[in-house]
């Protein structure tokens, strides 16, 4: 079955709830979208506002400090926010590329300090995160197990190794600049190669429900593990995966009986969160980004703009400004586009207004050093 290039966009935008808002609790949202990336604290909030009919910030704030959602160092070695019974097998998967980037890492060599340093200390650190603890009196903590000061390096590649979550330390989006870290109540096996990869085929069948149909390099550029792992780990999946064919013969995988919907079904136009998982989820990003607007979207240094969907398809960015929200378009737009638009921003504006009104601001700069923008509106947030 070969399958066209805008079909598979729409198939992403249906098994990301971007078709149309579906009244979810947070966390089955969470779980359908399969995590959420969340080293900007509002962005999962504006992220699940674009999924979830009458979307609530205080269910996710509840969900969030009852631990039924978690924030932690995952795919792509950055913050996810996943569903608490998707942690274990995630952070297992994840075990290999984790542990070689972090606890390998030249700077954490540099500092003195080895693999085997980091698996003698991380039991005492654990039981003493049994509690949430500030990331100031975690690093004593450290410190006093090796019997010495240790570079914040150090500090920084344990704590993004050890299996910790991120405790909430408050409005308006549960995480600030203040860190705290409890200890995962579900263990992960670590250094466990087994584990490892009963994890990584969990984690594969996961992303082709959320994000299929997909291939090997799309696989491994959402997860950031080796393409060979992945391969195994589909291969390990056997008959319980579709081998499909994309539009330019790409071998893609799906998991069976899951619909695709119709190329020509319409795409609401959205106003999508910085980093959403929709521009970073495959190695063939036209998926979702057309390939002369990817180096304006996606910034050298990897921040992911706030993006304008319109059919489906990036097609402008968007920031926080006085008066609403200010959408800026990289190609002319039709009226009935701008006027959806206007609709979400009013709708976004009192999500924000209530939360923090300039969510974004501290990336205002990449506006500031030009944009390739043919048209701007500042859309009134109501």
């Amino acid at each position: 079955m070969a399958i066209t290039a805008r079909t598979l966009n729409r198939s992403t935008l249906a098994r990301q709830l971007l078709l149309d808002r579906e009244p979810l609790d947070v966390g089955d949202a969470v779980r359908r979208v399969v995590a959420l990336q969340a080293q900007q604290p509002g962005s999962p909030y504006v992220a699940l506002w674009n999924r979830v009919a009458g979307f609530d910030p205080v269910a996710l704030d509840g969900a969030v400090g009852d631990f039924a959602l978690v924030r932690s160092t995952l795919m792509r070695l950055t913050l996810h926010l996943v569903h608490v019974e998707d942690y274990r097998a995630f952070r297992e998967a994840m075990e290999p590329t984790v542990r070689g980037s972090r606890l390998h890492d030249p700077r954490f060599k540099a500092a003195g300090f080895t693999a085997d340093d980091a698996d003698a200390l991380l039991p005492d650190l654990l039981a003493y995160a049994e509690q949430a603890r500030t990331g100031a009196e975690m690093k004593a903590r450290l410190e006093a197990g090796n019997g010495g000061p240790v570079e914040s390096v150090v500090w920084r590649m344990i704590r993004q190794y050890a299996p910790l979550w991120h405790a909430p330390t408050g409005l308006p989006w549960s995480f600030g600049t203040a860190q705290s870290f409890v200890t995962a109540s579900d263990r992960p096996a670590l250094a466990d190669p087994e584990a490892s990869a009963a994890g990584l085929a969990v984690l594969i069948r996961r992303y082709l429900e959320g994000f299929g149909p997909a291939s090997v390099a799309d696989m491994a550029q959402f997860t950031l593990a080796p393409k060979g792992s992945v391969r195994k780990a589909v291969e390990s999946l056997g008959g319980a995966l579709d081998r499909l064919e994309g539009p330019d013969g790409t071998v893609l995988h799906d998991v069976p009986g899951t619909a695709l919907p119709d190329e020509d079904t319409p795409a609401p136009p959205r106003l999508m969160a910085m980093w959403d998982s929709v521009l970073l989820a495959y190695a063939d990003r036209g998926r979702i980004i057309p390939p002369a607007y990817r180096k304006h979207v996606i910034r050298v240094n990897g921040d992911a703009l706030p993006t304008l969907l319109v059919d489906g398809y990036v097609a402008g960015v968007w920031r926080p400004v006085p008066g609403g929200i200010e959408a800026s378009a990289f190609h002319p737009l039709p009226t009935d586009a701008w006027e959806a638009l206007a609709s979400e921003a009013a709708a976004l504006g009192r999500l924000l207004a209530d939360r923090d009104p300039h969510v974004y601001r501290r990336y205002d700069h990449w506006w500031v050093k030009g944009l390739p923008t043919v048209e701007s509106r500042v859309l009134p947030a109501a």
